[in-house]
């Protein structure tokens, strides 16, 4: 079965840790034989690859085409208007892509199946894309497309809700996502949750001294260290984690991402004081994160939101418990003792409250990396070409019928 995949969520060599966890699923999916990905990822299109810039640079330095884990991936350029732009973004980004396509068929030949991620809007566009060539389409739930725009605005509401009736099937990476899609009004028949598992190869406990690691990092050896990965933005909470770590003497901070929010952090770590046991790291590369958890006692994420936080796992499959808010598919996440704790309020005094706690506590690190093996990748990609199949199956029915 011959499969496109459509997302402008997947690393590239601009931006290797962008979304990696669409590729690690559809790597996977590549690699069992039973389906063959090839993938159109585009990106907003911007002049200049001229740091000064930021990130619209980054765009810019996008390859238009290049080869990852042995699947194609097309990077078209499409017009997106910056703050403004989102009630057009849909038809903008439906025109790159169908061109793509088009001559990725002409080159490759036909496409059994449309795999799309995120519901809006590579959902709408993707949608679009599958009319025109007459074959189904599933699409994939990954957050915010889903606890967050269709609260924004109705027409965004309307939109995810076409794409789902339209969709031959919907996949959520976690139960409250599929329930958050129920109640918005889609069909729960047609709804499937399939998590994101972890690389338990690539993420597993150091297999050197700990406390050796720790002093690599610039952290005392004895001192008991927290991180903290994500991008460096509101929702992920790292100021939360800085006020709450500020006020636990002793304990060390390390914080790895990039984002509009570096500023804003350094000069709250310079407010408290607390320079010399919390720092922000810049962004890891993504091989180097087993490490960066694997020297810590505890990893926290005080998200306000998440749709499945991979993180999580990938610090647990390294055996370091977590400290996470809450929401979402978090509480899926974090399940049991050895797993770590859930903060039921998002503030820095309970997240504070979790660590000292946790701290105090903490479960056995062999015990942690075993809970993190229930969360493999095998029965996902199964229910994934399971959910594929189907959808070729019941679009052929249907056509014969």
């Amino acid at each position: 079965m011959r499969v496109l995949t459509v997302t402008s969520l997947y690393p590239n060599s601009a931006q290797p840790n962008f979304a990696v966890f669409v590729e690690n699923r559809m790597r996977r999916v590549h690699a069992t034989g039973h389906a063959d990905i090839s993938v159109i990822a585009p990106t907003p299109w911007f002049p200049s690859k001229n740091k000064m810039f930021g990130a619209y640079a980054t765009h810019a330095a996008v390859p238009k085409r290049e080869i990852r884990h042995g699947i194609r991936i097309e990077h078209p350029r499409y017009a997106m208007i910056p703050k403004i732009g989102m009630q057009s973004q849909p038809a903008l980004y439906y025109r790159s892509l169908r061109r793509a396509a088009m001559a990725l068929i002409e080159e490759t030949g036909p496409f059994d199946l449309i795999d799309a991620h995120y519901f809006y809007p590579d959902g709408v566009a993707a949608s679009r894309l599958a009319d025109d060539l007459g074959i189904p389409f599933t699409c994939t739930a990954r957050g915010t497309d889903i606890n967050q725009i269709p609260g924004l605005h109705e027409f965004g509401k309307r939109a995810v809700l076409d794409v789902a009736r339209r969709a031959s099937a919907s996949i959520t990476v976690c139960e409250a996502l599929r329930q958050e899609l129920i109640q918005l009004g889609a069909d729960g028949t047609k709804v499937h949750t399939l998590r994101n598992g972890v690389d338990l190869l690539g993420f597993r406990p150091p297999n050197v001294n700990r406390d050796g690691l720790k002093v690599s990092y610039g952290v005392p050896a004895d001192a008991p260290l927290v991180v903290s990965v994500g991008g460096l933005v509101e929702r992920k909470g790292h100021h939360l984690t800085i006020d709450a770590v500020a006020e636990l003497p002793g304990v060390h901070l390390l914080i790895a991402g990039s984002g509009p929010e570096q500023g804003a952090l350094e000069a709250r770590i310079d407010g408290l004081g607390v320079g010399d046991r919390v720092r922000l790291t810049g962004p890891l590369p993504h091989g180097d994160l087993a490490d960066f958890y694997g020297a810590a006692d505890i990893s926290v994420l005080a998200s306000s939101r998440e749709g499945w936080a991979n993180v999580l796992l990938e610090s647990m499959a390294c055996g370091t418990p977590v400290v996470a808010t809450s929401v979402w598919g978090t509480p899926e996440v974090v399940a049991a003792p050895e797993a770590g704790l859930l903060a039921t309020n998002r503030d820095a005094s309970t997240i504070r409250h979790g660590i000292r706690t946790l701290l105090e506590n903490l479960p056995d690190r062999a015990a942690t990396r075993a809970y993190a093996e229930h969360f493999s990748w095998d029965d996902t990609i199964d229910g994934v070409i399971s959910v594929f199949r189907q959808a070729v199956a019941d679009h052929g029915n249907r056509r014969s019928g």
